[in-house]
């Protein structure tokens, strides 16, 4: 896939996080990667290898579907670590 923020490849589960005061939810691949590539990594540097992790388990689901599992697990340790769970 040329870009991984298009992908709607559905993750195995919907994610349900407050940002900000506002409630975001991410079900998608797209969604998922736009989300934990949005911020910079500065912001992401303590949980560099957490982050780096999802974000190649992303990019590799947004070429194969079969993929999706191992990129929710990859998103829920991340974002369980930072506490947006």
């Amino acid at each position: 896939m040329d870009k991984v923020s298009d992908s709607v490849t559905k993750l195995q589960a919907t994610f349900r996080i407050k940002v900000n005061g506002e409630s975001v939810a991410i079900a998608t691949v797209g969604q998922a990667y736009d989300f934990i590539t949005r911020l910079s990594t500065v912001e992401w540097a303590e949980f560099r290898a957490l982050h780096e992790e999802a974000r190649a388990a992303l990019e590799a689901a947004a070429g194969d579907a079969m993929l999706s599992r191992k990129a929710t697990d990859a998103l829920r340790a991340l974002f369980a670590r930072t506490n947006l769970l």
